[in-house]
């Protein structure tokens, strides 16, 4: 059975690097993103969380059909998590967050994918100044390819 804890481990030998398939209108949208996993800061479940533009054509997505699917490949092997997103950011709120803790929330997402930052009150800036918003998955399913 393949696990939260396999996609960690996938999403680590690939950099944090992660695809990102969500709904478009009718069709499928896909990107690359930074992924990590991490707790959810209201429901205290883990989730697969990337942060991304709030202007961006995958938030956009996800406002719309708030589900997506992320697969993190490294080598030959690849897991996939797909279930519901929760969207937290300066436009999108969230019951039970506090948005005071936005900025926070940011760096967990971005040190659960691997990042550091020299200077956080920079990041925190940049954040801020594009909007950036954390998409939150709970996984509902968890899978991969036979055999690897």
């Amino acid at each position: 059975m393949t696990t939260l804890d396999d996609f960690a481990g996938t999403a680590a030998a690939a950099h944090g690097l992660a695809v990102t398939s969500t709904i478009r209108d009718g069709t499928i949208s896909c990107s690359v993103v930074s992924v990590g996993v991490l707790t959810h800061p209201v429901t205290r479940i883990p989730v697969v969380g990337f942060v991304a533009r709030s202007d961006s054509r995958k938030i956009a997505n996800l406002r719309r059909h708030p589900r997506a699917t992320l697969a993190a490949v490294a080598g030959y092997r690849w897991v996939a998590v797909e279930g519901p997103v929760n969207l937290i950011g300066p436009d999108d709120t969230s019951d039970g967050f506090d948005p005071d803790g936005l900025a926070q929330l940011l760096r967990d997402v971005y040190t659960a994918a691997g990042g550091q930052h020299p200077d956080w009150r920079q990041y925190d800036r940049a954040m801020r100044d594009e909007r950036r918003a954390a998409a939150l998955l709970p996984p509902n399913l968890v899978y991969s390819n036979p055999n690897s």
